[in-house]
């Protein structure tokens, strides 16, 4: 029986093939390998790339188990049930005791010390409070000019108070509502009529009180020991003259503790890292492998181990080796993350897991080092050579790949900075971007306050009325006043 051999994940006979002139078998190399590429594409998605599951379309159907058990929580589960207020914060108490025997009809008397408590939460009717100042003009009898009555001190000149001014401003920033849903929605709540153009004019007042707060929150993620890192595209358009070329935009957040900032540039550079960062940055840098941070010494950076695994899925779904790398690579990962939950949880102290990854660490790179065995040319296009250069890029980084097990405190992941973009992303679909530099400003500067204090526990929207209204108010936990 004639030999087979296998071209392009086909089996033909050996006599065929070897029988094929060299300019065909070419052809036919190069077509197995554009072939290879277009299905490798069409195969990303959320697991083996950076596409989000929302854009990768129809979801794959998996066989779901029949589960013997009933709806609803199990046995065992820890229930959840509505909190009920402190009696004492009750607007009204009604105390209902039952006058006869539900069993006998006998009468009865006495008092429950705990009872059954049901309560009714409802929204008060709003009114809208309007104050009225008249200023008057009053003309001299000596010289025969008037002068006019100037609004007291601490009076807003705006004709808005600082609660409505917060409100707006978090609807159309926080909660992403367009103006016409902004102006329904305090019509319908609060009985306030708003034009657009107000609402304008709440946003940019807005944005202006927030540029100290934002600078002061920035200057602390730059002089803070550890820093996740993300960013995403953004829509800025050219309303206003400030993006002539219609280059597209970045959205980045950098977190630090209970501290996230946000800032909007048209460009993805290494030089917009440094604005964020500092360009005297000595921290720890979580992020993925983006070049943009390849400005930091290695030693400085951690690189995202959620990103490595979909890196190496990508690699287990080839054929050939470089299956075989990326599913070993794969294991090594789901071993890491083993140990790293144990550490997380409390079952394994830090002092021990450092030892214990030592040989993960080894075997990870000796794959790694396999794998950068195999490439013959960096422009060669074939599976095998994607895999070798994409190992090859990682061993430069090698050292950020296990910052985490070193530096108690550093995270194996970038999952804080990819929380922290998630609100832009919806944000980005919902307004399709900005139209000018003044409406990025409103989103970062919002983005900043809300997110910061959401981190801390804190209400932006109080937040956003004190600072309106001239109290001192600080986006730092340790300087909350």
């Amino acid at each position: 029986m004639d030999e087979k051999v296998t071209v392009g994940g086909i089996e033909i006979p050996r006599s065929d093939w070897e029988a094929t002139p060299e300019s065909v078998k070419e052809v036919v190399r190069q077509l197995v390998d554009r072939l290879t590429a277009i299905e490798e594409r069409l195969g990303l998605n959320s697991s083996n790339s950076s596409i989000p599951p929302s854009k990768q379309g129809k979801a794959r159907k998996t066989e779901k188990k029949e589960s013997s058990g009933k709806r609803g929580g199990q046995k065992g589960h820890k229930g959840f049930g509505r909190n009920l207020y402190e009696t004492s914060e009750c607007s009204e108490v009604h105390e209902h005791r039952p006058s006869q025997c539900q069993h006998c009809g006998e009468e009865l008397d006495g008092r429950d010390p705990s009872p059954y408590r049901h309560q009714i939460v409802e929204l008060p009717e709003v009114e809208v409070v309007v104050h009225e100042h008249q200023l008057h003009r009053l003309r001299c009898e000596t010289c025969g000019r008037e002068s006019r009555a100037k609004l007291p001190e601490g009076v807003e000149t705006s004709g808005y108070g600082a609660r409505l001014q917060s409100v707006v401003a978090s609807l159309s920033g926080e909660y992403h509502l367009s103006h016409t849903k902004v102006q329904r929605l305090v019509a319908e709540a609060w009985g306030v009529k708003l034009s657009r153009g107000s609402i304008n004019r709440i946003r940019k007042r807005v944005c202006e009180k927030l540029a100290g707060v934002v600078e002061q929150a920035k200057a602390y993620v730059q002089a803070s020991e550890s820093v996740h890192v993300d960013e995403t595209r953004w829509m800025q358009q050219n309303s206003d003259g400030k993006n002539p070329e219609n280059s597209s935009a970045w959205l980045w957040a950098a977190v630090s503790g209970a501290v996230a900032v946000y800032q909007i540039r048209l460009s993805r550079s290494s030089q917009v890292a440094k604005e964020l960062l500092g360009e005297l940055y000595r921290g720890i840098v979580h992020s993925d492998r983006y070049a943009g941070y390849n400005w930091l010494p290695v030693e400085q950076r951690q690189v995202c181990w959620a990103h490595l695994k979909r890196d190496f899925t990508r690699m287990a779904e080839r054929s050939g080796v470089s299956g075989e790398i990326g599913r070993a690579l794969l294991a090594q990962t789901k071993q890491l993350f083993h140990w790293w939950h144990r550490v997380r949880d409390g079952t394994i102290s830090f002092e021990l897991f450092e030892p214990t990854i030592c040989e993960l660490r080894d075997e990870v790179h000796r794959l790694l080092t396999e794998a950068v065995g195999w490439l013959d040319s960096p422009r060669e296009k074939t599976p095998l050579a994607k895999t070798a250069r994409t190992c090859q890029q990682i061993l430069k980084l090698e050292p950020a790949l296990w910052r985490f097990s070193q530096v108690e405190g550093s995270e194996p992941t970038n999952n804080t900075a990819e929380r922290a973009v998630r609100g832009a992303v919806i944000w980005r679909g919902l307004s399709f971007g900005s139209q000018s530099q003044a409406g990025s400003e409103f989103v970062e500067r919002p983005l900043t306050f809300s997110g910061s204090l959401r981190l801390q526990g804190r209400s932006s929207m109080q937040g956003l009325t004190s600072l309106l209204r001239g109290q001192p108010l600080s986006l730092l936990p340790a300087l909350t006043l």
